[in-house]
């Protein structure tokens, strides 16, 4: 656990450095594997969300550009209502208490499972937190944003907005 951690700090003191890079656009490829659990302990996975466009965000309470992400999460998730998309939020590397006191001051209206020990953000080669993927509706990762972002305007809103309005294959 130490070492994700160290490994993530050094991440983010890159971004830090660098600013983020914008948008990566990935290959038409199916999205690597997901397993974790919700706050309330229920199993869940990608298959879950299948047929809307899923912004799965990692992150961590202890992450300042985190923190000062997730209100634009949540106006995004309340600008989509209706519209097929999920937000998604994986608490990488961190106890269950320490997002429950997290999340008792930020009131947040999406999904956040959890990732105690890290093996989510391995297997999605997250190396710096917030790393947010844009998957389409049928759950292929079409974008990815290293560093933080105001989901609801600008860039990060037209590349959800692009993917709601591409159909389905």
């Amino acid at each position: 656990m130490k070492r994700i951690l160290a490994v993530l700090a050094i991440g983010l003191a890159w971004i830090a450095s660098v600013g983020a890079a914008g948008f990566e656009t990935r290959a038409d490829l199916p999205a690597p594997e997901l397993k974790a659990h919700d706050l309330r302990g229920a199993p869940k996975t990608l298959a879950d969300y299948r047929g809307k466009v899923v912004l799965l965000n990692f992150w961590a309470t202890w992450c300042p550009p985190c923190q000062r992400e997730m209100p634009s999460l949540e106006r995004l998730r309340t600008r989509m209502a209706g519209r097929p998309l999920e937000i998604v939020a994986v608490s990488s590397a961190e106890a269950p208490d320490d997002v429950k006191a997290f999340l008792a001051k930020m009131k947040l209206g999406f999904p956040i499972l959890l990732d105690p020990d890290g093996s989510n953000t391995r297997r999605w080669n997250v190396f710096a937190l917030p790393t947010t993927f844009v998957l389409d509706a049928d759950g292929r990762v079409r974008h990815v944003l290293t560093g933080p972002a105001e989901w609801d305007e600008g860039e990060p809103l037209a590349v959800v907005e692009g993917l709601l309005a591409k159909p389905r294959r």
